[in-house]
């Protein structure tokens, strides 16, 4: 009877309630003719093409948005330090004499 409750739901275009009545797991009715059987199955099978397509989109969108991040953390340059480093007080005292050497005039 669960088969023919679905195809009622199905007659006034009410997915949504055939969904909820069981269309994807209704067992074909023993008593109903052919026709009333394959009409049920084509409904299920519809539906589940419907479902695994939605899926494969869904994966599909995620997978395109991991790969534009990847590509956007890819091109931010490296940050480069905010000051160059001191001189060691050696190198900076070596630069002081030769800065005042080159300045006496000869």
């Amino acid at each position: 009877m669960r088969a023919h409750a679905v195809l009622e739901l199905l007659a006034v275009d009410d997915f949504d309630a055939a969904l909820t009545a069981g269309l994807l797991d209704a067992p074909a009715c023993v008593t109903c003719e052919p026709r009333c059987n394959a009409l049920l199955a084509a409904a299920r099978d519809a539906q589940l093409t419907a479902l695994a397509a939605r899926d494969r989109h869904r994966a599909r969108d995620a997978r395109l948005r991991r790969r534009k991040a990847e590509r956007e953390a890819a091109r931010v340059p490296k940050a480069l330090p905010t000051q160059t480093p001191a001189l060691p007080a050696a190198a900076a005292d070596v630069l002081a004499r030769a800065l005042a050497k080159a300045r006496t005039p000869r």
